[in-house]
């Protein structure tokens, strides 16, 4: 296994087959989808700097009218993820966006940067939010029922970035007073699209070799990923580990995109986490990027065929009858995708 924090490498790109069955063609990908998009952001934030720039981008998206952002849940099992969650909703705007948590025992540590959340100034927090007792916090489940509920049918985009924790979970929910429809249920008849940041589907260079990966979201809750593959009923998009690795965030939009403001907790949790001159890849924008637009040939896709995840955590790919695929991607598209998430990630919060 190999965590996330891996140094970041040349690593060739990977052209995509020929166009399959489920879209026409695999530059054009998918019609494009009804705007805003209604997305829920799945995260481990806490864990990697990824997950706060990915937020920063949703907020971005939904300024400009490309999607809304219904609810956060979170993977990581320590209460200050979600007051940083809070937080930087608060930052764009968005404070009164719906959090959930888990209780996993996974990653319970408050990581590098989520104590931005408790950071003050003159007595003052420097990140201003109100979701600051873990008694406050509902749990994911919820969150995640009551946002499915209320959306239109065969609507909502889930983009997840960390474990699969609190969407295996979401499936084997029961009917409430949300809703009467199991967790199965309610996302095969909401949910259009998981688009998930986890698995590898390349071998990974390492100490002069090519080899199999065991990705970090897959191995910390390997069951969860094993249900999340074999029984999530609606179409998934995996990022694998190879195409963050590839589109690494350059540290110079860190050190001068983010100026407008003394503070801003996208670049102080990038400088807490690594700082420049570390170009972090970027594994989770990917995920949020796909999630809202499918049809902008950004990536290609793989043919489509099913994902397994192996007691190890290795993720294979079987073509065929299924709805999954994997995300590939061209050098000239890594070129326009590292340019779409700096722009995306540092753009400033609308008064």
């Amino acid at each position: 296994m190999m965590k996330r924090t891996t140094q970041t490498l040349m690593f060739p790109v990977f052209i995509c087959c020929a166009a399959s069955a489920w879209f026409t063609e695999s530059h054009l990908q998918a019609e494009e989808p009804h705007r805003p998009v209604p997305i829920i952001f799945d995260t481990d934030i806490g864990n990697d700097v990824d997950d706060v720039l990915a937020l920063g981008m949703i907020h971005a998206l939904e300024a400009r009218g490309d999607c809304r952002l219904l609810a956060v849940t979170i993977t990581k099992d320590n209460p200050l993820a979600a007051s940083f969650t809070d937080a930087v909703n608060t930052f764009y705007g968005k404070g009164d966006i719906p959090i959930g948590i888990c209780k996993s025992g996974v990653t319970p540590q408050p990581g590098k940067f989520n104590v931005l959340a408790e950071k003050k100034d003159d007595g003052k927090l420097r990140f201003p939010h109100d979701l600051k007792d873990p008694k406050q916090i509902p749990d994911a489940v919820t969150v995640l029922r009551t946002a499915l509920a209320g959306a239109e049918d065969h609507s909502v985009v889930i983009a997840q970035v960390g474990f699969s924790t609190n969407l295996a979970n979401l499936l084997k929910s029961s009917g409430d007073n949300i809703s009467s429809l199991t967790g199965e249920e309610l996302v095969k008849q909401k949910v259009k699209l998981l688009s998930i940041m986890a698995g590898a589907f390349e071998k990974i260079p390492r100490k002069g070799k090519m080899v199999d990966h065991r990705e970090y979201n897959i191995v910390k809750d390997i069951p969860a990923a094993q249900q999340l593959a074999r029984e999530w009923p609606t179409p998934i998009v995996w990022s694998g580990f190879e195409i963050g690795l590839n589109v690494a965030y350059p540290h110079e939009s860190i050190e001068e995109d983010y100026n407008y403001t003394p503070h801003h907790p996208l670049a102080e949790a990038y400088i807490l986490y690594n700082p420049p001159p570390h170009d972090r890849p970027t594994w989770d924008l990917t995920s949020v990027l796909y999630a809202v637009f499918p049809h902008r040939g950004y990536f290609d896709l793989s043919e489509s065929g099913t994902v397994t995840v192996q007691p190890d955590g290795l993720t294979t790919f079987k073509p065929g009858d299924g709805q999954q695929r994997y995300l590939k991607l061209t050098d000239a598209q890594r070129v326009r995708v590292v340019e779409a998430l700096v722009q995306l990630s540092s753009q400033p919060p609308q008064k």
